[in-house]
């Protein structure tokens, strides 16, 4: 999986503490995905602040960016990258366009099965909906105030480029509240999302870029 790809996949929220007590394992792991998939039901819309933390092994220093999140139904998400440059991503159904110092670039999701692979991921993530691929195994954890998944590629293409997915969920399971992603390395990008409004309105200008 080429590494500019992998870098949209891993674009995503305000920091938060998660490293609360130990994670054990989930006893009742089959009310956990009923609570999952309903949240992941009920989830039309999702708009967030959010902060990227990057650690790169070749790196002393942590990478950090900040912006603002939109997700909706069906296939349709925005990236908005103020700090410490601007930077948008969006992907529209089948298209991803990117705006990088004024310039607009286009994609066709459909010609390109990494763009829909890194789309599909991206997306169930967000949504919850994850629990439902056969290209993951999963493992449930939790703690005191969150739970934990850990999804480890099934597929050898992603395994080259994709170690485990860290997804943790508040112990309502109303929406995710952070995402970790390690590659094989473990060079690792940390995502956290504040400020979440769910099924708010979003207009249909926020999945277009001039």
């Amino acid at each position: 999986m080429p590494k500019f790809i992998l870098y949209i996949m891993l674009l995503c929220a305000s920091p938060m503490t998660l490293a609360q007590t130990a994670y054990k394992t989930v006893k009742d792991t089959i009310l956990l995905k009923s609570k999952i998939d309903n949240m992941s039901k009920q989830t039309n819309s999702i708009e967030s602040d959010f902060v990227q933390v990057k650690n790169l092994s070749m790196l002393s220093e942590k990478i950090t960016s900040k912006g603002h999140f939109w997700f909706q139904k069906q296939n349709n998400l925005r990236w908005e990258y103020s700090e410490p440059y601007k930077y948008t991503i969006v992907i529209n159904k089948d298209k991803i366009l990117i705006k990088d110092e004024g310039k607009v670039k286009k994609y066709d999701m459909n010609s390109n099965k990494v763009f829909k692979e890194i789309n599909d991921i991206m997306i169930s993530c967000v949504n919850g909906d994850i629990l439902g691929s056969n290209k993951f195994k999963i493992t449930y954890f939790e703690n005191d105030k969150f739970y934990k998944l850990e999804l480890s590629p099934n597929v050898k293409g992603m395994k080259e480029s994709l170690k485990q997915i860290n997804m943790y969920f508040d112990k309502n399971v109303s929406s995710v509240v952070k995402l970790d992603m390690i590659e094989p390395g473990d060079d690792a990008t940390t995502i956290d999302f504040s400020n979440k409004k769910i099924n708010a309105t979003i207009t249909p200008e926020k999945f277009m870029l001039k």
